[in-house]
């Protein structure tokens, strides 16, 4: 099987074209190719399909097999993907996904060169049957307590077409992300788990976020995750409505418009191509 391994700002993933490659099985195909010690390592296996309602399709699956419903790494990545390879000549470029259509730009440099990429990832969703979250279903979840071991984190909920649990801390360096990111992101209140971010506001434009992201684990960015932490900065009354947004892996410039939507910029880049020998 043929790869091609990209990362967005060191959240990484092998893409295959599933124009000219099959797989018989999604999930162990992931949790195979994404073992950093026995495979090629990743934080999850992406594949380019055939659309009927867009350009591409594109299905993520995370290490653990489970399928993504949305990845903004991922999309970056995907966007230089197919315009890189000559699959399409489109610098704007249609994505389905199991989140909807996903709109993202290839952006040029002066000298002709990919800058970026701008991602239009549509508007975030609020309500708690959106998350999804338990409870009313209409209701929006801004600044709810949850208690982790007599330990309080107040976080706000947010869709972007994957669920999303935002948390603001004073001090990020003191939190103990691998201890309590894999208990809020399975708490019962949220019925498909839950991604994990914990934020710390440096500037009315520039924020700090680090992320567990369900299926993964921690990672080095988390691209739906920054939209998330920029939606709750607002929502929380602690940014305006642009911010820097620093992960481990880098910076990503998010934007919440006024027509609603949230835009995503940065980079992806791709690290190497192969090909890989499948056992299923």
């Amino acid at each position: 099987m043929q790869f091609s391994k990209w990362h967005g700002l060191g959240n990484d993933f092998v893409i295959v074209n599933g124009f000219k490659e099959t797989v018989s099985d999604f999930k162990q195909a992931a949790i195979e190719i994404c073992d950093r010690h026995f495979g090629i390592g990743a934080d999850g296996l992406v594949f380019v399909l055939p659309s009927d309602s867009a350009d591409f399709k594109m299905r993520i699956f995370n290490s653990d097999g489970s399928e993504a419903e949305m990845c903004g790494n991922v999309t970056r990545c995907v966007a230089r993907y197919v315009y890189e390879n000559g699959l399409t000549n489109k610098t704007k470029i249609l994505l389905e996904t199991l989140a909807g259509l996903i709109k993202p730009e290839i952006v040029f440099a002066d000298n002709g060169s990919i800058n970026s990429v701008r991602v239009d990832m549509g508007c975030p969703r609020l309500k708690r049957s959106e998350i999804p979250m338990t409870g009313i279903a209409d209701e929006q979840v801004i600044h709810q307590p949850v208690v982790i071991e007599g330990t309080t984190f107040y976080g706000t909920a947010v869709s972007m077409g994957n669920p999303h649990f935002v948390m603001f801390v004073e001090d990020l360096d003191a939190l103990d992300l691998p201890y309590y990111g894999p208990k809020i992101e399975t708490l019962p209140i949220f019925p498909r788990k839950t991604n994990v971010e914990f934020v710390q506001v440096l500037a009315n434009d520039e924020l700090r976020m680090r992320v567990w992201e369900r299926g993964a684990g921690i990672t080095l960015a988390c691209g739906t995750g920054a939209c998330a932490t920029l939606t709750a900065a607002v929502l929380n009354d602690k940014t305006g409505r642009q911010a820097v947004v620093h992960l481990d892996g880098g910076d990503l410039f998010i934007e919440w418009d006024e027509d609603g939507h949230i835009y995503m910029s940065g980079p992806g880049e791709e690290v190497f191509r192969g090909s890989y020998l499948l056992n299923v």
